[in-house]
């Protein structure tokens, strides 16, 4: 019988933060109990870790400052979110974006050309996501003889002041039907977004645990990397998750908590 996901080396961990750490909600939003002392935890062990996470309503130090406020022990060069590498491809391939994004969340662009777009930059714009701004992002990928969409995650829904809401995902699908394209993803499930903080790390994905409360893009996407996924209780969590069609947990835990004290235990 293969050994438990906890009984396997573990020799770095990877965060979700959304449903994770805290909820969102007003304000700063809420601190999921016990977790600010699992990742302490998880410091006092001497396990690396790293937080990846599809946020794209504010600036990289917007969140951490956030979560610092908390009491969460972590820097920027911890946080893995999509902006970054995004903008990296944006100069890379001489690319000018539309953005479709929050206002807190433009800054992470300001050093990026806007001027005369050449593509469709989306990250979750929630209330910018409406008719005007969908049209003009769908007029000018329409317009564009080789049309790129890139979107910053493809999550479903997420969880807000205890509901559910939508998330970027469904809105990027409306795009891609209507535009008769595919959207290029940067985030959570990329292979790529999740190899970036593997590296950073330096650990093998074999050795390595990722905590999420999406059983798609958390779970499914790191274990498609070679990781082991454990699915949490809470956030966006659902108990249909357990039996997804297509992902199986490595573990599912009630919290971030008990699933630092299997991983400590079994060290």
């Amino acid at each position: 019988m293969m050994a438990a996901w906890y009984e396997q080396t573990v020799d770095g961990v990877l965060l979700d933060i959304t449903g994770v750490l805290y909820n969102s909600g007003p304000g700063r939003g809420s601190v999921i109990p016990g977790s600010v002392d699992a990742v302490d935890r998880l410091r006092q062990a001497g396990l690396p870790i790293r937080f990846c996470t599809n946020e794209t309503t504010s600036t990289k130090s917007a969140l951490v400052e956030k979560l610092q406020f908390h009491g969460f022990n972590l820097t920027e060069a911890d946080v893995f979110p999509p902006a970054p590498a995004v903008c990296s491809i944006l100069k890379r391939r001489h690319l000018r974006p539309f953005l479709l994004l929050h206002p807190n969340a433009r800054a992470n662009f300001a050093d990026i050309d806007t001027s005369n777009p050449n593509c469709v930059v989306m990250g979750d714009a929630v209330d910018e996501f409406t008719y005007e701004n969908m049209n003009k992002a769908f007029k000018l990928l329409m317009s564009l003889e080789e049309p790129v969409l890139i979107s910053m995650g493809r999550g479903k829904y997420y969880k807000e002041d205890n509901e559910i809401v939508l998330d970027l995902g469904a809105f990027m699908k409306a795009l891609e039907y209507a535009c008769d394209i595919e959207a290029e993803v940067v985030g959570k499930p990329s292979p790529s977004f999740f190899n970036a903080a593997l590296e950073d790390m330096g650990v093998t994905s074999d050795k390595v645990v990722m905590v999420g409360d999406d059983v798609v893009n958390d779970i499914g996407g790191s274990q498609a990397c070679g990781m082991r996924g454990v699915l949490v209780r809470t956030g966006k969590y659902r108990p249909s998750d357990e039996q997804h069609p297509t992902v199986k947990p490595s573990g599912v835990v009630d919290n971030l908590a008990q699933a630092v004290d299997l991983i400590l235990k079994h060290r």
